[in-house]
């Protein structure tokens, strides 16, 4: 997997990594099990204090991303994300608003956002048949989201 982080942009070094990962994972680029870099191999590769990739992993280890294996390094999770459904939906629903709320001040309409939502959805790879269907969801429970680079 190819990193880059900005160190010109708005948004912090650490999270642009978290993000890349959880992308690597949505659209297929890594999977469960998969090793990600050592901290202190991809603190090298992009020339970042080693602090930063360890606030990263901590992050998607918090998230259950990632799990940690003593000695061996940081691996993508292969477990559903642990929060309550109700908890899930309210995190949804904050992001499709910060989403919906940010396109609109930049100028889009609601068939730009619709569609614009559509095609990342296409892009990610959701296990099974449905590519609608939560895939992080229990089937159990209740039925009713100046650039340096670096390849791992």
């Amino acid at each position: 997997m190819l990193f880059q982080v900005d160190a010109h942009a708005a948004e912090p070094i650490f999270e642009q990594i978290v993000f890349q990962v959880k992308g690597g994972v949505a659209q297929g680029e890594l999977a469960a099990g998969d090793r990600l870099p050592s901290v202190r191999d991809l603190a090298r590769r992009l020339s970042v204090n080693p602090n930063t990739v360890i606030k990263a992993y901590d992050t998607l280890h918090r998230e259950g991303v990632i799990v940690r294996r003593q000695g061996a390094g940081c691996f993508v999770s292969d477990a559903p994300s642990g929060l309550a459904d109700a908890e899930r939906a309210r995190q949804l629903d904050q992001l499709v608003e910060r989403t919906v709320t940010e396109a609109f001040h930049l100028g889009f309409g609601a068939g730009e956002i619709r569609e614009a939502v559509d095609r990342h959805v296409k892009s990610v790879r959701f296990p099974g048949k449905n590519p609608g269907k939560n895939p992080h969801k229990n089937p159990g429970k209740n039925k009713n989201a100046n650039k340096k680079r670096s390849s791992a």
